[in-house]
Formats: C-alpha cells, sequence, structure tokens
C-alpha cells in the first residue's frame, strides 16, 4: 500500500507525507534541546535531513511506515513531524515530535490521536508500541491518553550518546 497520498486530519491538525518541501523547517526545529529525550540526534546539515526524508518516502511508497508533517490547518503552519515505523509488523511504533514554540497547545496528543486513529482503520496490529524517557512527562501522558500500559522498561544509548531511562507503552487496538 502505497502511503505517499495519505491525508489525516483532526480538529486543529492536518498530517501529510513528508517531502522536501518542508526540509528546511524539520532542520531547524529538530535541535538538541528538543532531542535530550528521544533516540534520534538533530541532523548537523540540511543534506542529512534531506536524506532522511528521501528514505521515509521510499519506505512509505512501500507501506512500511508513514512519517508526516503536522501543520496547523487553518494556516498550514509547520507545528512538527511524526510518524508510525514498522506497519509491516504487527507491532508498529509510534513517535512524534511538536517544535518548541507550539509546545503546551496539546497538539502532540492531539497528532498521536490521529495517528492511531489512521491506524486502526488501516492496519490489523496486536499493538503500537510508544517508547519514552521516563522524564518525558508530556509524552508519557500522550501514551497513557490513548490507554498505554507499561509494558517493559529498559536503558538505551541515544544516537547522541546520552542513555535514556525508557518505559515502552502498548496502546492496543480499539476494540
Amino acid at each position: 500500500m502505497n502511503l505517499l497520498h495519505i491525508s489525516i486530519e483532526s480538529e486543529r491538525l492536518k498530517l501529510i507525507p513528508t517531502t522536501e518541501k518542508y526540509a528546511q523547517e524539520i532542520f531547524k526545529e529538530f535541535s538538541n534541546d528538543l532531542t535530550v529525550f528521544m533516540y534520534p540526534k538533530p541532523a548537523k546539515k540540511i543534506d542529512e535531513t534531506l536524506s532522511y526524508i528521501s528514505l521515509s518516502r521510499q519506505t512509505m511508497e512501500k507501506g512500511e511506515q508513514l512519517q508526516v508533517v503536522i501543520l496547523n490547518k487553518l494556516t498550514n503552519e509547520f507545528i512538527g513531524h511524526g510518524g508510525i515505523s514498522g506497519l509491516n509488523t504487527d507491532t508498529p511504533e509510534l513517535g512524534i515530535w511538536i517544535k518548541k514554540s507550539a509546545h503546551g497547545n496539546k497538539f502532540g496528543r492531539e497528532a498521536v490521536k490521529a495517528l492511531k486513529e489512521w491506524t486502526d482503520k488501516n492496519k490489523l496490529y496486536t499493538y503500537i508500541m510508544y517508547p519514552v524517557d521516563k522524564r518525558n512527562i508530556p509524552s508519557r501522558k500522550i501514551a497513557e491518553s490513548l490507554g498505554g500500559v507499561i509494558e517493559d522498561e529498559y536503558k538505551k544509548e541515544n544516537m547522541s550518546g546520552n542513555i535514556l531511562d525508557e518505559v515502552e507503552y502498548r496502546i492496543y487496538p480499539k476494540k
């Protein structure tokens, strides 16, 4: 299933497949202070962001993952980025980030809920993995708002060399 033409809308947001059009905003907003509790590290050069987008689009075309830019539905302002990887497995993984200037508006919760609802309608799965550092309370609240249950805990070194103290939430399909 080619996912390059998916569009998901929620009350305030529009989620569309990642394209090069948003490379500069992704590069600028995906910063060191934003990624403290995340596995990936920010790109040092725009070329790294462009490579990520190109690879994402290839895997979206194959239906293996859905990577989206998150936009304000009314203004088209770039809000953040998210996605679901492992759509070719029965335990896909959800991840999201919201730019610093948009924090505190519950955009993350709204975007994750929209991605989960899309997954419920379009994919058979056992559960969605949502790993999050224990110290990242806003992200933990997102998982818990969707009924996420902690099923695993582990330490993991992120790409910046920092140790994450993660809990893995499992979010089950809507029955």
